[in-house]
């Protein structure tokens, strides 16, 4: 995992996870924000080319990887360099369809620090060469729900690689970046 955008190696790729772009109280989302800033300091920067946005999109109204988009390109991240994954309800959807769908097996994750652990546990057993780029952190007050939830998901993360054998949701056509 890397912090600093000077010292990551430069790849195609830069997966982002998706994030709510606004809390359940309607504020903005810093998750969000320090993701977003993150992919677009990378991209700035020439260590990624194109940006893989996944994220969850099953409700009207609810679009993560849209969301994602629309900020990106108001940091000045051109739309041709954008590619949408609606269908990145987990983070082990979002790593494996990166995969089998976009046909990507050397990436960078982008995500604050405790998600891009849980993400390269996946990649790794998914046999996907994958980096992390970790986003600012949230100040620990802020994020008391997120970090709760994070240990619940990687008791379900074990679970789903070593005893279900979980696969994503969806997979589909494959499609390429670039």
């Amino acid at each position: 995992m890397y912090s600093d955008v000077n010292l990551i190696p430069a790849r195609k790729v830069g997966l982002v996870l998706g994030a709510s772009k606004k809390t359940s109280r309607g504020t903005n989302n810093l998750y969000f924000s320090y993701r977003m800033q993150a992919a677009y300091e990378l991209f700035k920067a020439k260590k990624i080319q194109y940006l893989l946005l996944s994220g969850d999109n099953h409700v009207k109204g609810y679009d993560e990887p849209s969301d994602m988009r629309e900020a990106l390109i108001e940091l000045g991240v051109p739309d041709s360099c954008i590619v949408l994954d609606y269908a990145g309800f987990r983070t082990l959807d979002s790593v494996v369809r990166c995969h089998e769908v976009f046909s990507e097996d050397t990436i960078t994750i982008i995500s604050q620090e405790f998600h891009n652990q849980r993400a390269l546990f996946i990649s790794n057993k998914n046999n996907i060469n994958a980096i992390g780029f970790n986003s600012k952190e949230v100040n620990k007050n802020y994020s008391f729900k997120t970090r709760l939830r994070e240990y619940f998901a990687r008791v379900k993360c074990i679970l789903d690689i070593y005893l279900f054998y979980t696969t994503p949701k969806f997979l589909g056509s494959k499609i390429s970046i670039g």
